[in-house]
């Protein structure tokens, strides 16, 4: 009788997690980062928006770790205060493109025939689609806020998602498990809700890890044109593009912002793997 592989223990999973070096080292940064955008207000030595002209552009020392940039504001409390909001928007962007990707991915690979031909065509053509120009493109025409980058960014990263689950989705449909829960007349939605989801649950984990790291990109991408978070409110794209016209003169208004960004995409792809290594039974760490 055919069964599905069954997920590793809790157990098996974190011993294996805890012998994988990149995936702690992954973890601990992401730990860092995010309590350090949780407690911005306490630990920033600075107002983040007092402008004080007397030290612009002071290089790091003493009394401003990371220097101060063009109107004389402390770079490190904002870049602090950057790491709350470009969490957030990477965060809230992941849940959007993961959800989508979720939902699209189920209902191609559980049914099948027409519409799996027809989701996987719209999947097809958003991947087609040159995802930096429409984000632009969106956010030119309707407006650079906080809500349009979280959106346009959810909106064109979840084809990848989409394809994962739709690939698991048509291996343990056809498990014997399925065909049971489908002969007792369980409804097709709690199959696929109470069956078959719960059986991938570590590739939506590791999906999320990912989309996360490319949604901060985006975001620092985006805001280092112009069409992300906007001044006064600080993101590492937006402090990176503060220090472009001082990279000779005052180098640390974009190194350590951008430093963030590099550290945070870094962690969790190192995240991502360490957990994909963890569930997969037949990896070795």
């Amino acid at each position: 009788m055919e069964t599905p592989v069954a997920p590793a223990p809790r157990r098996r999973v974190a011993h294996r997690f805890g012998r994988n070096p990149r995936a702690l080292l992954g973890a601990a940064t992401l730990a860092l980062l995010t309590t350090m955008a949780l407690t911005a207000a306490t630990v920033a030595p600075y107002a983040p928006d007092i402008a004080n002209f007397e030290d612009r552009l002071v290089a790091p020392g003493a009394t401003h770790v990371f220097g101060t940039d063009h109107l004389g504001r402390d770079v490190l409390s904002r870049t602090i205060w950057a790491s709350r909001t470009s969490l957030t928007i990477g965060f809230l962007a992941a849940a959007i493109a993961v959800s989508l990707g979720v939902v699209v991915g189920a209902v191609s690979g559980y049914f099948g025939g027409w519409p799996d031909a027809t989701l996987m065509r719209i999947t097809d053509m958003v991947l087609a689609f040159p995802v930096f120009f429409v984000a632009v493109m969106f956010l030119a025409l309707f407006g650079p806020t906080i809500g349009g980058l979280v959106t346009v960014i959810g909106a064109t990263s979840w084809p990848p998602t989409a394809r994962l689950v739709r690939a698991e989705f048509l291996r343990l449909r056809t498990l014997d498990f399925v065909t049971a829960a489908r002969g007792l007349g369980a409804p097709e939605a709690r199959i696929m809700g109470r069956h078959i989801l719960p059986n991938i649950v570590a590739v939506i984990v590791i999906s999320v890890t990912l989309r996360v790291g490319v949604s901060i990109l985006a975001e620092a991408s985006l805001s280092y044109l112009g069409l992300g978070v906007q001044p006064p409110t600080a993101s590492w794209g937006n402090l990176v593009a503060d220090g472009r016209d001082y990279l000779r003169s005052a180098w640390w208004v974009s190194l350590f912002p951008g430093s963030l960004v590099f550290l945070s995409v870094m962690a969790f792809n190192l995240l991502g793997d360490g957990l994909r290594d963890a569930f997969d039974p037949r990896m070795r760490v």
